[in-house]
């Protein structure tokens, strides 16, 4: 079987593999080519041990002090907001208890597929040396946060998500490279980060063409809803398939509206800066708990990033931000590199308003899957998407119920 993948990022390059697992013929098509958007800069962690929405009623009460910061950690270009209504509105559904609920309950089915998933993709692709497990630390300033970080914990370990929480004299010995001024810490033993977001997307991508993928660099603006999916180019360009996978991230809701399925996706801007060679200052990702921002060491240098912008795909990097999320880690951490050494980055996470990612066929043509919309956990849910999909395409039954993941659930 034929089948093309819309998107070179890390999912389309996943689901590249998962479809050659099962001897189909591979065509990759991306408009740029591979990891052009933000599998190229996010933060490297593979997140499977979060379990939270975004959209809690919790954020709800933050919200308002958040907008009045135009470079807080949460923020939305005024020119944008009429545009953003309806997935503002969606957002405050997906808040309410029960709505939150089901959100938990179908990003944890997704998040424990995760790590396990990761694992035999980069043994089978040999790409183990990509992966480290020494861990996650999400730090604490405020004892109170703390303090409800205990009742997450306990949460999580009804899932089997191991937590320690550890106080501060625990933390500093784990990453001596902390500023004293932190309550503690909840400390993931299990989690795990990748070398470099890019290397690893390339190196993916290089594999699958290895194997067989064929990859075009061309834009899809349009799908036939025939029974043999055409892919269109805007200058008539065609490509005929027996299977399509759409997998264009923050790009795919033109694609998903041509084919009958209205899905509110957005996306939220992500900063960081990244500093080339500067390695061994922390040995695992940190999370800095209500400070809006994160740390890797990565192997290519040590990257600083966060913060959520709501501007749209066209709107310039607005880098003031990224300057702030620098300024708070100087509070936080010693012997940062100075900020303009650093190299700026600013990516288009794909984002919907439950925090889950759609996954399945499309309403006018169920020959055409979905797999978009992963928000802050594309690389963390990638190859678990893949196996996902690969099933799907084979007529197999999903690993989990992919009903929370629906395209018209909205």
């Amino acid at each position: 079987m034929k089948v093309a993948v819309v998107g070179a990022g890390i999912v389309g390059s996943a689901i590249a593999h998962a479809l050659l697992d099962d001897g189909h013929e591979v065509l990759i098509i991306d408009k740029e080519g591979p990891a052009f958007g933000p599998s190229r800069g996010n933060a490297g962690w593979i997140a499977h041990t979060d379990i939270l929405p975004i959209a809690s009623p919790k954020i709800l009460r933050q919200v308002p002090k958040f907008l009045l910061d135009p470079l807080g950690p949460l923020t939305i270009r005024p020119a944008y907001l009429p545009k953003l209504l309806p997935w503002l509105t969606r957002f405050v559904l997906a808040a309410r208890p029960q709505a939150y609920e089901r959100s938990i309950r179908g990003l944890v089915a997704l998040q424990q597929l995760a790590l396990p998933a990761w694992l035999a993709r980069a043994d089978k692709a040999g790409l183990t040396r990509h992966i480290h497990r020494h861990g996650g630390l999400y730090a604490f300033t405020d004892a109170a946060a703390f303090a409800e970080a205990r009742l997450i914990a306990a949460r999580q370990a009804e899932f089997g998500i191991r937590v320690d929480m550890i106080g501060p004299d625990e933390l500093y010995q784990l990453e001596p490279a902390l500023k004293h001024r932190f309550v503690g810490a909840a400390f993931h033993p299990d989690a795990a980060h990748i070398s470099d977001p890019l290397q690893l997307t390339l190196a993916l991508f290089e594999a699958a063409l290895a194997r067989g993928a064929v990859f075009e660099k061309a834009e899809v603006a349009n799908i036939s809803t025939g029974e043999r999916p055409a892919l269109i180019g805007p200058d008539g360009w065609q490509r005929v398939v027996d299977r399509a996978v759409i997998a264009a991230g923050a790009w795919s809701k033109p694609l998903a509206a041509a084919l009958g399925d209205r899905v509110p996706l957005d996306t939220e801007r992500g900063y960081n800066v990244s500093f080339p060679g500067v390695t061994g200052l922390t040995s695992r990702p940190v999370g800095f708990e209500g400070h809006g921002f994160v740390m890797t060491p990565l192997e290519s240098g040590l990257r600083i990033g966060g913060a959520v912008e709501f501007g749209g795909l066209e709107a310039s990097p607005n880098h003031a931000r990224t300057r702030l999320l620098y300024d708070k880690a100087t509070g936080f951490v010693e012997g940062l590199p100075a900020f303009e050494i650093g190299n700026l980055w600013m990516g288009f996470r794909p984002s919907l308003p439950d925090s889950l990612p759609v996954i399945g066929p499309a309403n006018r043509n169920r020959n055409v899957l979905y797999a978009f919309g992963h928000g802050h956990y594309g690389m963390t849910q990638s190859t678990a998407t893949a196996d996902i999909v690969a099933a799907l395409v084979a007529g197999r039954a999903p690993a989990i119920d992919i009903a929370p993941f629906s395209p018209r659930r909205f």
